[in-house]
Parts: structure tokens; C-alpha cells; sequence
């Protein structure tokens, strides 16, 4: 007899609304109903939807149940700030601006806050600063993980020699030009194939079904900004087991790039949903919050996760096209994601740490913080510092915004440095200048409680948008 699986289309025809309940009752239907004829799973789906109290004590469908007994009125909270921030850690607090501590002395005043800590690397953002890092208890803050969930590095390394990038310069920067594309709307014709996009969870919300095509045109594009993917030269210097390469030089893929279209909507309507059940003053309120026993709260960890792992994906795409040309697979690739929010334990508690603009840097965790166009970057392996939230930078910082960038430099300026580098730019716009960046020597001296570098990389080729 064959397994009956029941659909989110089948739940919907008989009266479930998108949400957790859907997502949850078709979890517990796929383990418990395969052994029922169809007809019957739908009778007793049909019962749990309209009679959701006569459940509340049953073993396998109260956690469903609960979810389906309507409350007695919706709740909008008006909490007030606390009268004085918690202290929280700073590293690099010398060429860090007032304006970036400013909004983490506001973030800290939460009454949900449990934590906070500023990387080397921060500057001013919109709600968290970037670079900023804060724990809470039990809710999630949409605006501090940030409008590109999930934006992360990506670098893989390959076993082959680091002078075949002079030697053949136009054949890897072909490769690089033709792997990924650039812009705030790019999508390809033909969209990439990959097992993401077929993910359930698409399924779970109106607003995941609406953004699942665009997603998968854009799927293995870049975006804007400071995104980019680049070939340069990693060293190792001493062997450590956790990269697992021997000491020498050698040619690697770094990308840098989040959710696209996707995290973007996802940001936009939840920080929506957070503002209206969580009426904050003026100064914070774009840092309202779910709770992680609220419907919508669970709807965007779910979403957020999810969006985690289509950014991954995007990476994947990425790196699969410049594998499929040069046919060699990569030794190592080293990837991790900031603007997220993730479930932990400091100093023996579960938080939720929402990391905008940081690295995780758990002890032993490998991690990659890039310097800039026309300067080194760094693999590195955190420490398991609880003062920094077992966090890190992210990269060099801005110290001039792009604004600032783009009236102070030009082209002829940005090829000047990077020419004087040896480095090939593809795109590219003087908002992204080196110059623009805090120096990256500099913020590594400032976390070196927070990480141990294992090893560098030095751009050669890169492309931007542009």
C-alpha cells in the first residue's frame, strides 16, 4: 500500500491559512498519516482545523492545537526603554564614529536586550549599527538582522599555482566575468538549477510563494554595493588542521554576497509586522521585535533560515560555474554568513544572537574578513570570546560613506591604486575605493583576543558591480 503524504495545497483546500500551524501540522502529518487512506487523514486535519480544543491534550496534535485556538484579543505591546544602556564590550573604539556607538548605547537600552558588543569594523547603519552585535531572549529583531539576510563569504581554494593568475590573466577574469552577475535587479534568463528552490518551505507563506520565481532568477547573481567575487592569491603560512592545507601559496575564489530580492522583501514585511505589535519610541523603532512563541515570530526565523540557506545557494551556484570551467574542484572552501540571527548559549543561557555586519567566531570556527579591493583579507579561526558574543568583524569598515566616497574619489583615482596593486577591476565605482575603508591592519590588531589568522588572501581580479 502506497504512503499517503498530504500537501500544503491539500491543507489549504480544506480551510488551513499560510502560518506555523500549516507548516507545522504538515511535519507531523508526513510521520504520523502515511499509514492512513488519504480520506481518513483529511477527516481527522479537518476535525484538528474546526474543533482545535478537543486536541489540546492529545500527544501528537496539541502542539498544532495550540496554535489553532484563536486568542482573546491580539496584544500590542508598548514597552519602554531602559533608563541606562548595559554595558557592553567595543573593540577598535578609537576609529569607531559616535554615531555607530550611539546606536549601540539605544540597541542596549531594549528591555529585551540580554547582551551587546561592537566589532572593530562598525560604523553607522540603519537600527544596529553594522558591526554591531546583541543578544536577546526569546524574540528576534527582523531590523537587526538586517534588509540582506544572510550575506555572507565564501572562499574556495584551489591546488594550483598562484602565478598561473599573471600567466593567464584574461582567461581567469573571463571566468569571473561570466560566473555571476551584478546590479540590484540582475536575474539570469535561464535560471540556475539547484535543490533549494524546491525547498518546502517556500510553500509555507503568501509572500514566500509570491518572491519564489524572481528568487530563482536571481539565484547565483550578486547584487550591489560592497558584493563582490574575486580570484587572488591565498598564503598558508604554518599548517593548521582546521583549513587542512600545507603551507604555500595558492589560487582562490572569494565571493561576498546575501539574499538578494529575497531577504530584502522578507526584511521589509516582518520589520512592518515587528512595528505594529511593538510600538517602540521614535529613537529605536525600526528595532521592534517577535517573539519566537508568536506566530509571526516563528513565520520569519523560518523565512530568515531559509533565506540563510538561499543565499548559501547562491554561493554554490557561484563557485560550481567557475569549477564546471576550470575542471578542478576545490581543496577547501571556507564559508560563513553575518546579518543573521542565530540560537546560542553564552555564559550558560540560550540567547538569540542577531549578528549585523559580524563573523561568528566560536572557538576553533573558521571564518574569512575581507580588507578591500586593493588590499589583503584574512582566514581566520575565532577564539570563543563571550565579552564579543563569540563574534568578530566582518571585514575593514567603512570610514566614508558611500556618499562621501563617490565626491572625494573617481575612476581615474581607483585605477591608480589598484594598478599600483596589480590588481584588475571589473565594474566597479568609486564609492567602493580602498580609500573609503577603514585599514584593515589595523582592525585585525584590534581583535586579536577574538581570532588567530591562519591565513591571507590578496586580491588579483575582481569584479563588482558597475
Amino acid at each position: 500500500m502506497a504512503k499517503t503524504k498530504i500537501t500544503g495545497k491539500q491543507l489549504r483546500s480544506i480551510g488551513y491559512t499560510d502560518g506555523p500551524a500549516l507548516s507545522l501540522t504538515l511535519q507531523i502529518a508526513v510521520k504520523q498519516l502515511k499509514h492512513s487512506t488519504e480520506a481518513a487523514a483529511l477527516t481527522l486535519l479537518k476535525q484538528l482545523l474546526h474543533t482545535p480544543e478537543s486536541f489540546l491534550n492529545d500527544e501528537v496534535w496539541s502542539p498544532v492545537a495550540f496554535k489553532l485556538v484563536p486568542p482573546d484579543e491580539e496584544i500590542i505591546e508598548t514597552p519602554a526603554l531602559r533608563s541606562t544602556a548595559l554595558d557592553f564590550s567595543v573593540w577598535g573604539r578609537n576609529f569607531i564614529g559616535e554615531d555607530a556607538m550611539h546606536q549601540m548605547y539605544q540597541a542596549t537600552r531594549l528591555p529585551v536586550a540580554v547582551a551587546g558588543a561592537l566589532m572593530p569594523d562598525a560604523h553607522n547603519g540603519f537600527g544596529l549599527p553594522i558591526g554591531g552585535v546583541l543578544a536577546t531572549e526569546n524574540v528576534v529583531i527582523p531590523y537587526a538582522v538586517g534588509v540582506d539576510i544572510g550575506c555572507r563569504m565564501s572562499l574556495s581554494i584551489f591546488d594550483i599555482r598562484a602565478d598561473e593568475l599573471q600567466r593567464r590573466r584574461g582567461r581567469w577574469a573571463a571566468m569571473l566575468d561570466g560566473a555571476t552577475l551584478f546590479g540590484s535587479g540582475a536575474q539570469f534568463d535561464r535560471p540556475a538549477d539547484h535543490y533549494i528552490m524546491d525547498d518546502p518551505r517556500f510553500d509555507q507563506t503568501e509572500l514566500l510563494r509570491s518572491i519564489h520565481g524572481k528568487a530563482w532568477k536571481q539565484l547565483g547573481s550578486s547584487g550591489s554595493g560592497n558584493h563582490f567575487a574575486e580570484w587572488g592569491v591565498v598564503d598558508i603560512d604554518e599548517p593548521d588542521e582546521s583549513v587542512g592545507l600545507a603551507p604555500g601559496q595558492y589560487i582562490g575564489l572569494l565571493s561576498h554576497s546575501g539574499s538578494r530580492a529575497l531577504g530584502a522583501r522578507i526584511a521589509e514585511y516582518y520589520t512592518r509586522v515587528a512595528m505594529d505589535k511593538c510600538r517602540l519610541p521614535s529613537q529605536v523603532r525600526h528595532l521592534a521585535w517577535l517573539s519566537l512563541q508568536d506566530e509571526d515570530g516563528i513565520a520569519y526565523w523560518d523565512a530568515m533560515n531559509l533565506t540563510g540557506d538561499y543565499a548559501r545557494a547562491c554561493h554554490e551556484v557561484i563557485h560550481n560555474r567557475i569549477v564546471k570551467s576550470i575542471g578542478r574542484n576545490p581543496v577547501v572552501n571556507i564559508n560563513n554568513h553575518h546579518n543573521f540571527a542565530w540560537k546560542e548559549k553564552w555564559k550558560g543561557r540560550e540567547v538569540i544572537v542577531h549578528r549585523k555586519g559580524a563573523t561568528p567566531a566560536g572557538k576553533g570556527v573558521l571564518g574569512i574578513i575581507p580588507g578591500s579591493m586593493a588590499t589583503e583579507g584574512f582566514i581566520v579561526k575565532g577564539k570563543g570570546n563571550e565579552d564579543s558574543l563569540l563574534s568578530a568583524s566582518h571585514g575593514a569598515g567603512r570610514r566614508l560613506s558611500r556618499g562621501r566616497a563617490a565626491a572625494a574619489f573617481n575612476m581615474k583615482n581607483l585605477r591608480e591604486i589598484l594598478d599600483k596593486a596589480n590588481v584588475q577591476l571589473i565594474g566597479g565605482a568609486p564609492d567602493e575605493a580602498p580609500m573609503a575603508y577603514k585599514n584593515i591592519h589595523d582592525v585585525m590588531a584590534a581583535q586579536t583576543d577574538l581570532v588567530d589568522v591562519v591565513g591571507s588572501f590578496m586580491p588579483a581580479i575582481v569584479k563588482m558591480d558597475g
